[in-house]
């Protein structure tokens, strides 16, 4: 189903604060959108973030705005069809947090070890 088709209503303003509060709490929600602002290592991890974050909403036929930066990138989510954000803005933002933020040394009951410290392997930068 395309998005201008599907039947998502717009949650309030006070709905949308809440459920970032308890389910997205590195999220904020500002001038009708909600979003993230994910701090890179660099130019390399930043493309990396973009792409997968390409990805995600490819598969998902949901697109965000992009702000794209030497060491950052800001996320921007709204279902446009509904004038405002819906479950599938939550959704998209709750599988851009799981894949993006992954942390595969925490994650992996002991498989993978993860990007290693070292400042030539950085790649996100933890909130």
């Amino acid at each position: 189903m395309s998005e201008e088709t599907s039947n998502h209503p717009a949650l309030s303003e006070s709905e949308i604060q809440t459920r970032l509060e308890n389910e997205l709490p590195h999220w904020y929600y500002e001038n009708g959108w909600i979003r993230r602002k994910i701090k890179t290592s660099g130019w390399k991890s930043t493309l990396m973030v973009v792409n997968t974050v390409g990805h995600l909403a490819e598969k998902a036929w949901h697109h965000p705005d992009l702000t794209v930066s030497y060491a950052f990138v800001i996320v921007k989510l709204v279902t446009h069809a509904a004038k405002g954000i819906t479950e599938k803005d939550f959704a998209l933002a709750k599988k851009i947090e799981e894949v993006v933020l992954w942390d595969a040394a925490t994650d992996s009951q002991g498989v993978f070890e993860g990007t290693p410290e070292d400042p030539r392997f950085k790649y996100i930068k933890k909130d």
